[in-house]
């Protein structure tokens, strides 16, 4: 995934890997503060360390990286929509940035069991992204509370497609229904992702219709 999104980006660009040496799936903002974090040098401009992805935003920002011109975090196999960004470690990373001042894109890419998981089509997907993002930056509004912060998910659609179309909507607020149930004192819950509830026009709706979905963060919240 990392690598996908290496790629999506022009050459001249100067990119600096931070990320988590392990899988930190759904740990949302939180961050380590009871042990000392390790930081390991994998090569020139890239780092792993031994912590969440809050983490390393702080550790980046505060140490090698601390002159970049922007945040981005991913691209997370999986989709963080609507109230999934509460629990996202990937979407917290970027917000983690946005708050200190960069701005930030955190990137997704929903995934279904009917199609081809395949990475190779991430960078023409991600073009007209970078495009209203670069205009965004030059004319946006900069007097936000918290510097530019998007949350980016792609669709899970055949993955041989050119061009795909991108909407910008809000963040679908509509909760997961979910079955619980405690048996033998164990508690189980499920829910049905692809067909959970959404409302019309939201970020949920248009990248499950096949869209990649641009929202704009303008709180701390939702």
């Amino acid at each position: 995934m990392l690598a996908a999104l290496r790629e999506s980006l022009q050459p001249s660009t100067q990119i600096i890997v931070a990320a988590p040496d392990r899988g930190r799936s759904e740990c949302s903002h939180s961050v380590t503060t009871d042990r000392p974090l390790q930081i390991q040098q994998l090569g020139e401009d890239q780092y792993a360390i031994d912590g969440t992805p809050v983490d390393c935003v702080r550790i980046a920002l505060s140490t090698f990286a601390k002159d970049v011109d922007v945040v981005v975090s991913g691209i997370n196999a999986g989709a963080n929509l609507g109230i999934d960004l509460l629990v996202s470690g990937t979407f917290a990373a970027a917000r983690e940035a946005a708050i200190l001042g960069k701005p930030a894109l955190a990137i997704s890419h929903y995934r279904h069991p009917d199609v081809p998981k395949t990475w190779q089509h991430v960078g023409r997907w991600l073009t007209p992204v970078w495009q209203r993002w670069t205009a965004h930056l030059a004319y946006g509004d900069q007097r936000q509370p918290i510097a530019p912060l998007w949350n980016v998910n792609l669709p899970a659609i055949d993955p041989s497609i050119e061009l795909v179309d991108v909407v910008e909507c809000r963040v679908d607020p509509t909760p997961h229904e979910r079955q619980t149930q405690i048996l033998d004192g164990v508690f189980h819950s499920k829910s049905d992702f692809h067909n959970r509830g959404r409302i019309p026009g939201g970020d949920v709706e248009h990248c499950f219709a096949g869209k990649i979905t641009i929202s704009q963060i303008r709180s701390l919240g939702l």
